[in-house]
Formats: C-alpha cells, structure tokens, sequence
C-alpha cells in the first residue's frame, strides 16, 4: 500500500512563491517509490471561517457544510500532510487561517469528547511539514505563523518534534522564490527526508 501524502496550498493567488515550493518538496516526495501525493488548493474550495459555536463539543462534527466535509478526513488519513502559506501582515493568510480554526473539531474530539482523533497504531507516528514565504527581510516574520501551525497539526496528533519547516523570506514578487540561492535545493531535500522518515515510520509503501 502506498504511503499517502497531503498537500494543502494555502495562499490565495495561485502558483505563487509559497505554492511553487510546495511544489518543488511534493514532486522530490512523488519521485520516490511508494508514495501518492493528493494536493488541494484552498483558493478552490470552501472553507468557512469557524462560527465559535462550539456545537462540535456536542455532535463531535461541525455544523457547517462546507469542503471540510470530505478534506477534514483527508487530513487524517494523510501519512505525512504539507501546509504551505504566504505571510500577510506578520502571520498565516486568511484561507490558512480558516482551515486551522476549523481543526477546532478535532480538538474538541480529542479534549472534550474524549474520543481517538486517528487510530491509536497511528498515533504520534504521522509527519507535518510548514511551507512558508515571506516579502519582508526581518528574521522574526515567521514568529507569528509558527503557533498556529503547531496547534493545528497537534489537534490531529502530529507532534512539535515531527513538523518540518521550509521558511524563505525576503521573496516578495511573483517567482522570486526561483531565483533564490537555496530555496529550490532545500525544497527537493526536504521532500527526499520526509520520505525516508515516512518510510522509517510506515513501512516502504510497497
């Protein structure tokens, strides 16, 4: 059985910079043998911003019927799942954002309602990986995104010590991610080392 990869593109404007390194880490993934890459751009489906409502503490769901329906189990299923975002305005973009916030029912499965988010053989084993971008030059412009990334990926069991990070900033313009001194490279070898890890972890995909 192959090793399941997902790849969610966040960013608004598609095939822009954080989208292009998305791309660059999924293709070294599904270069490798045994691994199946599903990708979803966010900017093509719906996603509604979290009501606050809380219903999911009770009906272990949303409320809301929207493309999480089917995505929300994606993100379960997936061994290994890649979220990539531009920066705005010092965080995560607003579609990103959404997505995360929505991961508020999983955690009110996980904390509330006391019940297994993934199966217990599954547990702690998945991979995450952050893709970001930023225009700005200044070291602390991802501070703000980190957060919310780990909180997301920790409501679906994926640890802090098994996220990935792929940071560039000082990419502004439409491709200057291309023309970067590393960014490509760093993209193609993290793919190839979250492939060995999955492998380490799941088995070869055979």
């Amino acid at each position: 059985m192959a090793l399941h990869v997902l790849a969610v593109a966040g960013s608004p404007r598609r095939h822009g910079n954080s989208e292009t390194l998305l791309d660059r880490v999924i293709a070294s993934m599904a270069a490798e043998e045994g691994i199946e890459v599903e990708k979803v751009a966010l900017s093509e489906v719906t996603v509604h911003p979290c009501k606050g409502c809380n219903a999911c503490e009770r009906l272990n769901r949303c409320v809301q019927r929207d493309d999480l329906d089917w995505l929300g189990q994606r993100l379960l299923d997936a061994d290994c799942v890649l979220l990539s975002s531009p920066i705005y305005c010092m965080g995560i973009c607003a579609q990103v954002k959404a997505l995360i916030d929505r991961a508020q029912v999983f955690r009110s499965r996980k904390y509330v309602l006391k019940l297994p988010v993934v199966p217990q053989e599954r547990k702690w084993k998945r991979l995450g990986c952050f893709i970001s971008t930023a225009g700005q030059k200044w070291d602390y412009v991802f501070d703000a995104a980190v957060p919310s990334v780990k909180c997301f990926y920790h409501v679906m069991d994926i640890r802090d010590s098994d996220i990935a990070y792929l940071m560039i900033n000082g990419v502004d313009l439409a491709g200057e991610v291309e023309k970067h001194p590393t960014a490509l490279d760093e993209a193609e070898a993290l793919g190839k080392k979250l492939v060995i890890e999955m492998k380490e972890r799941f088995g070869d995909g055979s």
